[in-house]
């Protein structure tokens, strides 16, 4: 599907702030807007912090799910608020990074401006239930497809993958090398996660469930747990937030494709999403947001085939 387009908003949007203490590449934007060499970026235009176009007056098939969101002129969007690089929420309450910019891509695509996008927090053991009940469009919150979770919801994508890894106190004071040194001691995950599941039932770990992510921090710094486990990029994060606390083992274990959530059965609506990341992917506009996102700190990857199952 090829959607209509207008000419480029005008915003005095600057690069996307994430707050983290990794610098850019020389001569470039760095997290803060501001380059190496001193000098602001020319300022950006369009939706919101990140430049995309906004359909003109997209055109859908009546009683579709485009056509209604369309028509409302607002996107609920589910993700993490709490994830450095891909879902944080920022100073003035808006989440910023990599999820949140694909998510804008998609409203953008609707017609649907950066400002009229609504942000819940949608932490992973409440992901299925917040699009059963309608609480949110869809749920872009390094969502994990597998086929467990594809009994209660679709996803589209996937549109990046992930890996499970380890982070311990700096300095590795347990010498773990990998999972298999965890079996049956105390690591933290997020509850109802992945990564959760995977350490304590394929690895004998002792589960610490926390709500969040960074609610595992303090635990691991406390020495309540030896290591926090999720996804690689989720973990990066952290480590570039705390600098000289962490250190991220770099092995990953498993492969996580991470697919945007969306209520069972609608499939002209994840046939509509997977045609605008393949076309994201074609174009260039998500290797740029990845670069402007979670590229301040990790190596823009290839983007992978998306799943049209």
């Amino acid at each position: 599907m090829r959607l209509t387009r207008k000419t480029t908003l005008a915003s005095a949007a600057a690069m996307l702030l994430l707050g983290l203490t990794a610098c850019a590449p020389a001569g470039s934007a760095g997290p803060g807007g501001i380059d190496d060499e001193g000098d602001a970026p020319a300022a950006a235009t369009g939706n919101g912090p990140y430049n995309l176009e906004i359909a003109e007056n997209p055109e859908f098939e009546a009683g579709t799910t485009m056509a209604e969101l369309a028509e409302a002129g607002t996107l609920r969007v589910g993700t993490k608020f709490d994830q450095p690089l891909f879902g944080l929420q920022g100073p003035d309450g808006t989440p910023v990074g990599f999820d949140v910019a694909i998510a804008a891509l998609i409203a953008a695509e609707l017609g649907i401006a950066f400002e009229d996008i609504e942000w819940t927090e949608a932490q992973s053991a409440v992901r299925e239930s917040f699009l059963e009940s309608d609480q949110v469009d869809i749920v872009v919150a390094t969502y994990t497809i597998n086929d467990a979770r594809k009994e209660r919801i679709d996803f589209a994508g996937p549109y990046f993958i992930a890996g499970q890894d380890i982070i311990v106190q700096a300095g590795n004071p347990e010498g773990i090398t990998g999972p298999e040194d965890l079996a049956g001691l105390p690591v933290c995950s997020a509850e109802g996660s992945t990564p959760a599941a995977t350490i304590a039932d394929e690895y004998g770990a002792e589960l610490l469930a926390a709500g969040g992510y960074s609610d595992c921090l303090d635990p691991l710094r406390n020495g309540q747990v030896v290591a926090v486990t999720t996804d690689n990029v989720i973990l990066s994060g952290f480590v570039d937030q705390n600098p000289g606390e962490f250190e991220l083992l770099g092995e990953t274990f498993t492969e996580e494709p991470y697919g945007i959530g969306l209520p069972l059965g609608d499939d002209a609506f994840r046939t509509f999403i997977n045609d605008v990341l393949e076309e994201a992917f074609e174009d260039g506009t998500w290797a740029r947001l990845y670069e402007e996102t979670a590229g301040t700190v990790l190596e823009v990857p290839e983007p992978p085939m998306v799943d049209r199952y």
